[in-house]
Parts: C-alpha cells; structure tokens; sequence
C-alpha cells in the first residue's frame, strides 16, 4: 500500500489528481468535524438511472485515491431530495393518471405508484439503495425528509432566515426579471393541502425565524422555517447542504456547471466553506440527446447487470469523465473486453502504472483475476454463427478450445457466456443482414476454406490468421480491412468481427469450413 501511496501523488489518473487537490484543501491534516465527507445528491423525481450510479461511482474512485494517500478517515453521504414537489408525473409508472392529484405533493408524501413502499420517494429512494448495494458502495444514505423534520438543518435554516435579503441576493442576480417579482428561496409546505408552494414571502423574521406568505385559501399563514415546515429552492439547498454538513467534496454533471459560484457564494453566506467540485460531461442516448430520468432513456442499471458484469459498467464510468460518452447498448462489448485486458495487465505493471490502471480504481487493493479465456466480442461471434439460444452451446465450443476450462472452474466466464447469449439474442440477431460475396470475394473464400481443410498443423489462433491473412493479401485485396470486412458480413451477417483466426481456433476449423460453404450457397442469408 505504501507503493501506491507514493505512486498516488504523481499519478496522472483523474482520481488522484482529485484526491491530492482535496488532501491541499484540508492542508494534509484532519479537519476539526474529524473526517473528510465526501457527499452525492439523489433527485427521486424518477426511477434511478444509471447516471445517477455513475456519480456515486466516480466520488467512490476519488475517495477510494485519497484514503490511498492519506490517513485521514472519510465518509460518503447520498443525500435525496426527495422533499423536492413531484414537478411532473413520470411517464413510466404505472397507472400514471392517479398521480395528477398529488402534483407539487413532497415525493415522500406521493402514494408509491408500484404498491411496495409507503411513498412514491420512498420508492425511487430504495431502488436507488439496492442498486447501490448491488455494487458494494460504502456510503451512508439520508433523506431530506427526516433532515428537515428531525431538526440537523435547523440551524442552518434560521441563518438563512437571517441571511434571507443576502441569500436573495445572489439568487435575484441569476434570475429574469419576471422570475424576481415572485421568487423566494423559501418555499413552504401548505399546511391545507400538503403541497411546496412557489409563492413569494410577505414576510421574513429573521429574529424569531419564521415566513409569512399567502395559502391556497388566499390566507395568510406564518410558518417556522425550521421542523419540515418549509423546504429550500434546489438552488439555495445545495449551498445550505454544503455548510449543514461540512462537505467537502461533491461532484455533478455538466449542466450545474453554471450554478456552482452561486451554490458556493449561498455555502459561504450560510457560515460554511465552499467544497471542492468536480464536473463531469452528461451521457447521451442512442441519438446523442440528453438522459432523462423521467423519460427512462438510455440504459438503466439492470439493463446493463442482464448483458455485462458490474465491474464493466464501472470501468465504462471511469474513462474520460469530462468527456460527453453515449451510453446505450452497442458500448457494452468494448467496456467489457477492455476491462479484462486491463484486468490481465494489472498483476504484472509496477505501483506507478496500477495507479493509473482503471483496475485500480474499480477495485481498490482488492483486485481479483480475469478468468475471460474468449473474449466477449468473440463470444458474441460464436454465438450469431452457432445461433446460440442457450449458454451450453458456447461452452461446447470454448472447453474444445480451452482445455481444462469449464462453467464450474470459471464463474466469472460463465456469467460473461450467459450474458453473451442474452445480448446476441436481444441485439445482433435481430440487426444480422448476410449478403453474397463478389466474384473476388468468392474466389478468396474458396481458397480459404481449400486451405484449412488441407491444414494439417497447429490449429491456434497466430496458426489460423496467418492462413487467413495470406488468402487476403494474395487475392489482392488492399486495404487488408476490406477482406476481414467481407469475411463478417458474408459469414457472420455484421460488418464487424473478431480476429477471424482466432474465431475458427474457438469454433472449429471444420465449422468454420462449413460455415463458408453456407455463406458460399447463400444459406446464411
């Protein structure tokens, strides 16, 4: 551990460059509340997506590089809003209707929709746990319903009472003029109908900390700020958050980038110190818009679980958090092949290349073997040209391939086969298209298939793609890639493949022959 720790302070890997930013903050020593606290936010408007895993995974990297540093203890706190009005009804719950009456109602106070739990943040709030969970997190969770009833942001609350015009302030300065004449960075909670109201303050005491503002009924009602009974706009809220509980790190996406000097400047007002921020670029869907929780674009967390492992999606989380990455299904089988290439690497590099391996990162000092003996784009090959419906029919193949290797010695490829066939079922055989080859493509694949059936040496992958690469070469096709590139879509009805050689040593060399017979009569299409 000590070799990573020297490693840690040099290494180019973002997290470490976070953690040693955090570790100067705190000026190397432990702060006064006797810990660092590492904080991500939770919006339960809707079913939690995978962005939402993304966060808790990315501050768990940069936690996980400062513990690596440093011996100053940490914490993670996941805080959820779920105090938040339900702004618009979620279009993929059941029975969404029965939902309109309760629009504007704090999450917490919104009938659960699926029936399990007493709310519908209550809900959204333990999916996100298990989801969490599922993944092994260290982090403690609070819910902004209990911490403003239960009194912890009281205190804070009452500054902002006091604070109230320098809080406005800062907010009036971001807002249009129309927006000004009504906001308040208060909003209470209608004691006749249980809805957050966006209604201005008629008044704000300071002293005795309490809001005045017109009900629904067209009354008066004066409220204390502290007990639950009114919430903070989401803007006011973070910085209020930040200085309740001492955070100093928090990361978000993007699209609060423009907010951050105000969530600092209403931290400061509020007494605290502004943390250290760390923004990432947002995921896009398939057609590169946006990610929505409510809309439930994109992938959700068991999506992915159905078609790749965990530790895939946290090494697709890791890569090039400042850069904007579409996450839909197609990136699965590249996250997942070089996250075992990293994985095969890692026992052997020196502490200053694992600490900048994403291995490390994912796994901290307890880092496990790759039993991935095909690679999983090379499973999915095997399945489209076997039409694999079930997990039994790769494993026929890859123990011919790989002596000794079996579903029992080897869980983790056991799962990556399972996961293989779901994915070939749901995604490449729908999408297969064959076509005929050319006449120089036909005559390539004839001597092809000649040749491995007078093959009579080593049949391992380097032996094999030798073969195939001097029929490409000698049938004059330039560039090379135009040759491999007929061989999948005449042979395996896509217009990418694995290493071909490598592909025939897993599934037979007499498949493989038989094979371009199909693709050479037109069977396959």
């Amino acid at each position: 551990m000590s070799e990573i720790r020297d490693a840690g302070m040099t290494a180019k890997a973002w997290p470490f460059d976070e953690a040693r930013r955090l570790l100067k903050r705190v000026g190397g020593k432990v702060p006064e509340k006797g810990y660092v606290l590492f904080e991500t936010g939770y919006g339960p408007s809707g079913l939690p997506h995978i962005g939402t895993f993304g966060e808790v995974a990315r501050t768990t990297m940069v936690r996980r590089a400062f513990e690596a540093i440093c011996d100053i203890p940490t914490r993670l706190v996941c805080f959820s809003d779920d105090l938040d009005g339900m702004r618009k009804v979620p279009g993929n719950v059941p029975n969404p209707d029965a939902l309109t009456e309760h629009l504007q109602r704090p999450l917490t106070a919104v009938p659960d929709p699926f029936g399990t739990h007493d709310s519908f943040g209550h809900h959204n709030n333990a999916m996100l746990r298990r989801f969490l969970d599922t993944f092994g997190f260290e982090y403690e969770f609070i819910s902004a319903t209990e911490f403003y009833a239960s009194g912890q942001f009281d205190d804070v609350l009452l500054r902002a009472a006091e604070k109230y015009d320098e809080v406005m302030a800062v907010m009036l300065a971001s807002l249009r003029e129309e927006r000004r004449q009504t906001y308040s960075c208060f909003l209470p909670i209608s004691p006749i109908s249980g809805r957050v109201l966006y209604v201005p303050m008629k008044d704000v005491n300071g002293e005795d900390g309490t809001v005045t503002f017109e009900d629904e009924d067209g009354t008066d009602v004066t409220l204390p700020v502290t007990g639950g009974n009114v919430k903070l706009q989401w803007k006011p809220d973070f910085g209020a958050r930040w200085a309740a509980l001492g955070v100093d790190f928090e990361m978000y996406g993007k699209d609060h980038s423009t907010n951050t000097p105000i969530y600092d400047k209403i931290c400061r007002i509020l007494g605290g110190k502004a943390p250290e921020h760390f923004t990432y670029e947002l995921f896009l869907d398939e057609s590169g818009g946006k990610i929505s929780k409510s809309s439930g674009n994109g992938i959700s967390i068991d999506e992915w679980l159905t078609y790749a492992s965990a530790e895939s999606l946290s090494y697709f989380m890791y890569q090039k958090p400042k850069t904007a990455k579409r996450l839909h299904f197609d990136v699965i089988p590249k996250a997942v092949d070089e996250y075992h290439q990293q994985l095969r690497a890692y026992s052997g590099q020196t502490a200053d290349q694992q600490a900048n391996n994403p291995i490390w990162h994912i796994h901290g000092g307890d880092v496990p073997a790759s039993d991935m003996d095909v690679p999983f784009s090379m499973l999915l090959n095997l399945a489209s040209a076997s039409g694999a419906e079930d997990k039994e029919t790769l494993w026929a193949f890859i123990a011919r391939y790989a002596n000794g290797v079996t579903a029992e010695s080897n869980p983790g490829m056991d799962a990556a086969v399972g996961h293989a066939v779901r994915y070939y079922q749901d995604f490449v055989k729908p999408s297969k298209s064959y076509r005929a080859p050319d006449d120089k493509e036909r005559a390539a694949l004839e001597d092809l298939k000649g040749r491995f059936a007078e093959h009579l040496g080593e049949t391992d992958a380097e032996t094999l793609q030798t073969i195939v690469f001097a029929v490409g070469k000698e049938h004059g096709f330039e560039p090379m890639r135009d040759w491999f590139k007929a061989i999948y879509e005449v042979l395996l009805g896509a217009s990418q493949g694995p290493r071909f050689g490598g592909f025939a040593a897993i599934y037979g060399v007499a498949e493989t022959i038989a094979l371009i017979d199909k693709g050479l009569s037109g069977e396959l299409g």
